[in-house]
C-alpha cells in the first residue's frame, strides 16, 4: 500500500493569478526569517477563524525582493494560522517565509522592529528558491513601464456582418479605471476559423494578438471580464447583431480560460 501524497504547501499550489493579486496588494514583499511567536489571546482576535490561532510575529528582514517603501532589519506582524491536531499553533521559530505586505502607517519604529500588516490571509508563505524563482517573474512585469492597465469590465460591444456569407467583426471595449483605451477584436472569415486580438492603445490593431496564458495581460482580461456580455454594453439593435456580438465575447471568455486561484480570492 502506498503512503498518500504529501500535502501540497501554499507556495506550491500559489497560481500565478495568486501571485498577481497578492503582490498587487502589497508595498513590500520581503523574505523573512521568524525570530518569536506569541499567540494572542481570543478575545484580543476580532475575526478570528474556527480552528485557527492568531500569532505575534518577530522577524528578521533578509531580503525586500520588491517594494516601494523602505524596511526595517526587524519586522512585527499578525498572522492567523490553522491548529494542528493537538490544538496547537505551530512552531514558527527559525523558519524563513516570503511576506507580502504593507507598511503600517504612523506606527514608529520599536525595539521589536517596524510594524507591517500582511496583505492577505494567505500572505505568509514559506521560502523557497523555487517558489522565488516563480514570483521574480510576476514582480518584474509589475514594475514595468508599459505594463497594462486594470481592467474593471465591459464598457461597450458591436457586431458588424460584412458582405460575404460567414464574414463579420466584432469589437468589445473595456472599461478600466483610468479611461486606458483597451479593444477586443474578433474576426470571422468564410471557412476559416475565427481570430481574436487586443489592442493596449487607441489605435484598434487589425494584427492584434490574443495574450499569453501566464501573463499580466492575460491576467487583466482572464481575471476581470464578466462571464456573458452584460446586454446594456451591447451596442447592437439588431437581434441577429446582438446574437453575433454575445457569441463572439463567449468565444473569448473560453479562449482565455479559467483564472484559477488557490490562495487568495
Amino acid at each position: 500500500m502506498q503512503d498518500a501524497p504529501a500535502a501540497q504547501s501554499a507556495a506550491e499550489r500559489a497560481t500565478y493569478a495568486d501571485l498577481v493579486a497578492l503582490a498587487e496588494r502589497s508595498e513590500l514583499v520581503i523574505r523573512a526569517r521568524i525570530r518569536r511567536q506569541s499567540q494572542v489571546s481570543a478575545e484580543r482576535a476580532p475575526g478570528l477563524k474556527p480552528g485557527f490561532a492568531r500569532l505575534y510575529i518577530e522577524a528578521e528582514t533578509l531580503a525586500l525582493i520588491a517594494g516601494r517603501s523602505r524596511i526595517g532589519e526587524s519586522l512585527a506582524y499578525l498572522v492567523d494560522v490553522p491548529l494542528d491536531a493537538k490544538g496547537k499553533p505551530p512552531k514558527l521559530k527559525k523558519r524563513e517565509v516570503i511576506l507580502f505586505a504593507n507598511p503600517v502607517r504612523g506606527r514608529p519604529v520599536t525595539d521589536r522592529g517596524q510594524e507591517v500588516q500582511l496583505a492577505g490571509p494567505s500572505a505568509q508563505i514559506d521560502y523557497s528558491p523555487a517558489f522565488e524563482q516563480r514570483l521574480r517573474p510576476v514582480l518584474t512585469e509589475l514594475a514595468s513601464g508599459d505594463k497594462p492597465p486594470v481592467v474593471e469590465g465591459v464598457a461597450d460591444a458591436l457586431a458588424v456582418r460584412g458582405t460575404l456569407a460567414g464574414e463579420s467583426e466584432t469589437q468589445i471595449f473595456l472599461a478600466t479605471p483610468d479611461r486606458s483605451p483597451v479593444s477586443i477584436s474578433v474576426l470571422r472569415r468564410p471557412g476559416l476559423d475565427p481570430v481574436w486580438g487586443v489592442s493596449w492603445g487607441e489605435i484598434i490593431d487589425s494584427a492584434a494578438r490574443a495574450p499569453q496564458p501566464g501573463t499580466l495581460r492575460w491576467y487583466r482580461l482572464a481575471c476581470s471580464l464578466p462571464s456573458e456580455l452584460p446586454s446594456s454594453a451591447n451596442l447592437a439593435r439588431d437581434a441577429d447583431a446582438r446574437r453575433l456580438a454575445a457569441t463572439d465575447y463567449r468565444f473569448v471568455i473560453e479562449q482565455l480560460g479559467p483564472c484559477e486561484r488557490a490562495i487568495t480570492e
